[in-house]
C-alpha cells in the first residue's frame, strides 16, 4: 500500500503557487485554493447547483455551469472575479469542441442535449434524449459530439454538420465519464466496476480495463503516457497505460474520487465527493494530501501561476490528443500555441466571422519558451 500522508505533507516550493479552482456542488459555492499552503483561500458564491467547468477555446475564461441555476459562470482565472453571467438550460456537462465553434451542453435534468454556438451562446439545435444525458466528448476533427445516457446504459453520437443524431449504442449500465482516445471511445460505466471502449466507426464495446464499483471517470496525463480512472464506490484511482491500457498501479483513496485536473507537472487534484475534500497525489512519489473544501467537490480546475502558462496550458501538453476536447494533431516538439482559423465542417451552418481557434504545436510544459500568459 502506497504511503498515506497527510495535510501536514511538505508543500511544494514557492514557484508552484498555482491557484486551484473547485465547485462545491452541495454548497453551491466555488472554493478558490493555495496550492502552495493547501488552504482555501476565498468561496465564490454560485447559484443552486453547479458541477462542472471548462476553460474557454481562448483560455480567457473559466467558464462554469450552475445547472440548478440555470446559468453560464464566466470567471476570470487569474482573479476568480465573475466577468459575466448567461442563461442557460441547465448546464450540467458542458464541452467546446476542438476547433472552438460549438458549446455543447448535456442536461442531466432535463434529458436534452443543446448545441450553441460558441461566439454568441445561440441555441442552434437542440435533441430530446430519453433518459440523463450525462458527459460529453468530441471527435478531434470536431465533426461528432458522444454523450452518455446515463440511464438507459447508451452513447450517442451527433453529426456536427447535420445536426442529427448518427447512431444510439449500448455500453452498459449507468455510462457516466466518457473521452476520446486514439480513435476510440473510453466509457465509465458507473453500474460496473470497468470501463469500456467504443469504435465510433464500427460501433463495436469491447471491455477496456477494471478499476471498481463505480467506474466514473477517465482524465489523461498531460505527458499522454497514462490515464487516470476513478472509481465513486470503491474509491480508487487507477493507473492506466495510455497505449495498452494496462492497469499498472492503483490509489486507495478514501472519499469516492469523481474529477481530476492537473498541474503542468503532473501532479493530479481529484475532488472527493464523499468528505468534501480534494486530494493532491503526485504520482512521481505516491504522497498523497488532503485539502478541506465544501460539500460534494464535483468540477476542478488547476490555473498555473508560472511564466507563460495559461489557463489554456494543458492544450499544449502531449496528453491533450486524448479526452472531451482532444486537439486534432499529433503533438510534437515547440511549445508555442498559435492561433488559426478552423477548417469549415462540410454541411455545416456559416458561422459569424472572426471566430478563432486553438491549435497546438507543443512539447512538455517544462520546455516552453516564456510567451505571454493568455489569461
Amino acid at each position: 500500500m502506497l504511503l498515506l500522508l497527510t495535510a501536514t505533507l511538505s508543500a511544494p516550493p514557492a514557484a508552484r503557487a498555482d491557484t486551484v479552482f473547485v465547485i462545491n456542488s452541495a454548497d453551491a459555492s466555488m472554493s478558490v485554493l493555495d496550492a502552495t499552503t493547501r488552504t482555501e483561500t476565498r468561496r465564490i458564491p454560485l447559484l443552486r447547483e453547479a458541477h462542472h467547468l471548462v476553460v474557454s477555446p481562448d483560455g480567457r475564461d473559466l467558464v462554469v455551469g450552475d445547472s440548478g441555476g440555470n446559468e453560464l459562470f464566466f470567471l476570470d482565472p487569474q482573479t476568480g472575479e465573475i466577468r459575466r453571467r448567461e442563461r442557460i438550460s441547465n448546464p450540467y456537462h458542458l464541452e467546446y469542441s476542438p476547433d472552438g465553434r460549438y458549446l455543447v451542453i448535456a442536461s442531466l435534468r432535463r434529458d436534452q442535449i443543446d448545441i450553441y454556438d460558441a461566439a454568441t451562446l445561440s441555441l442552434i439545435h437542440r435533441f430530446r434524449q430519453p433518459d440523463k444525458p450525462s458527459h460529453i466528448a468530441f471527435s478531434p476533427d470536431s465533426r461528432f459530439v458522444y454523450v452518455t445516457l446515463q440511464g438507459t446504459g447508451q452513447v450517442a453520437a451527433v453529426d456536427m454538420a447535420t445536426r442529427a443524431t448518427l447512431w444510439i449504442q449500448d455500453v452498459g449500465p449507468e455510462p457516466a465519464g466518457i473521452i476520446w482516445h486514439r480513435g476510440r471511445l473510453l466509457i465509465g460505466l458507473m453500474g460496473r466496476t470497468d470501463f469500456v471502449s467504443l469504435d465510433p466507426e464500427t460501433r463495436e464495446v469491447r471491455p477496456a480495463f477494471t478499476v471498481g464499483r463505480g467506474a466514473h471517470n477517465v482524465f489523461p496525463s498531460p505527458d499522454g503516457r497514462f490515464l487516470y480512472a476513478t472509481s465513486r464506490v470503491d474509491s480508487r484511482i487507477a493507473e492506466v497505460d495510455a497505449a495498452t491500457l494496462e492497469v499498472r498501479r492503483v490509489f486507495e483513496v478514501p472519499g469516492g474520487p469523481d474529477c481530476i485536473a492537473f498541474d503542468s507537472d503532473g501532479r493530479i487534484y481529484a475532488t472527493l465527493r464523499w468528505i468534501g475534500r480534494v486530494l493532491v497525489l503526485d504520482p512521481a512519489t505516491g504522497e498523497q494530501a488532503q485539502i478541506r473544501v465544501g460539500r460534494s467537490p464535483h468540477g476542478i480546475f488547476v490555473m498555473p501561476r508560472r511564466p507563460g502558462l495559461g489557463a489554456d496550458f494543458a492544450f499544449a501538453a502531449p496528453g491533450a490528443v486524448s479526452g472531451s476536447r482532444p486537439m486534432p494533431q499529433p503533438v510534437v516538439g515547440g511549445g508555442t500555441i498559435t492561433r488559426a482559423a478552423p477548417p469549415p465542417i462540410a454541411g455545416a451552418a456559416p458561422l459569424p466571422g472572426g471566430e478563432m481557434a486553438v491549435r497546438v504545436n507543443a512539447g512538455h510544459p517544462a520546455s516552453y519558451p516564456a510567451r505571454p500568459s493568455l489569461r
